[in-house]
């Protein structure tokens, strides 16, 4: 009889206790999932993250949606997935400054290996070395002698300081023993455009940016950054090919997750993802972009990311660069 009395009772504690568990069971995504680009819209990074974002709700359903937190060379960004809640609606897509920044700035908000879920390795790129075409230079070989016997007269201009393009400088001055300035711009296309007018004689850019201007003449392409030449100028050697053993730098986007994600919600972003770059149109988007897909698992993408860290951290000391 007591039971009988108390019956509605009992069925409100069982679905009380029953909800955590309709909370568990609910589908990824159970709402819309933010994908934070740390940099101004119209960048490599923002087109990247759109990629994905116009791709993935056709793989998993739900909406996803790029918002553009510039600032701080990426932190901004970073730091608010950093603090978002764990549960795959707020992701991050960024740059090889993730793993620069730490290494420059005294101060972080966040801890770069402790603070994120890695879930994969989304693209690689690499950058072209230019010169104005009245520089007596005609290849990276050249360029490098000319800097040599011209220590401290050479300039080159890059879309900020502390950023990977800069660091591409710097690494090649201590690789190839030689001395030359940098000139810092607010980004890579006045960085560009300097060059091209003779105000700054080299310029490290984007092999898609400075294609178009070396085809026309108004730029002459001295080498690329990384270890593979570049489709679109197969005659342009890379750095290491001109007198530079072991010189490679690469451009790369990379995706996160909030610390403490589920990891069936990172294993599933991470295989969509990686189906995403397989598909034909976003794979020809990213290789128009001079983006090679990638796609590597969570742990092989930490461990690129560590040894990326590892690796701009000595130039960083041996320039004695620093942010604050």
């Amino acid at each position: 009889m007591h039971f009988q009395k108390d019956r509605p009772r009992t069925v409100i504690v069982l679905l009380l206790c029953l909800l955590p568990f309709a909370a568990i069971a609910q589908p990824y995504p159970s709402r819309t999932v933010r994908i934070i680009s740390p940099f101004p819209p119209g960048g490599g990074n923002d087109s990247v993250a759109r990629f994905l974002a116009l791709k993935l709700p056709q793989q998993m359903g739900g909406a996803f949606v790029v918002e553009n937190r510039a600032g701080s060379g990426g932190l901004i960004g970073a730091d608010l997935v950093a603090k978002a809640a764990p549960d795959g609606h707020t992701l991050l897509v960024t740059s090889p400054e993730f793993a620069i920044n730490p290494n420059m700035r005294s101060k972080m908000p966040y801890d770069t290996f402790r603070a994120f879920a890695f879930i994969s390795q989304l693209s690689s790129g690499q950058f072209m070395l230019s010169c104005h075409p009245s520089l007596p230079a005609r290849n990276a070989r050249e360029l490098i002698a000319l800097a040599k016997a011209r220590p401290g007269q050479i300039n080159y201009g890059t879309s900020g300081s502390g950023g990977i393009n800069h660091l591409a400088g710097e690494l090649l001055q201590s690789m190839a023993g030689i001395k030359w300035v940098h000139v810092p711009y607010k980004g890579a296309a006045p960085a560009l455009v300097a060059a091209i007018s003779g105000e700054a004689e080299c310029a490290f850019s984007s092999t898609t940016a400075a294609v178009g201007h070396v085809k026309a003449g108004r730029m002459r392409a001295m080498a690329v950054t990384s270890n593979k030449r570049y489709a679109e100028l197969p005659d342009v050697p890379t750095i290491e090919e001109s007198g530079v053993p072991g010189y490679n730098v690469t451009g790369w986007y990379g995706f996160y997750a909030p610390a403490g994600t589920p990891q069936d919600i990172v294993k599933r972003l991470h295989e969509e993802s990686r189906r995403a770059l397989a598909s034909p149109d976003v794979s020809e988007k990213l290789l128009k972009a001079g983006n090679e897909p990638v796609g590597s698992s969570p742990a092989a993408f930490a461990a690129f990311v560590r040894a990326e860290y590892d690796k701009w951290a000595k130039v960083i000391k041996t320039a004695g660069l620093r942010i604050d």
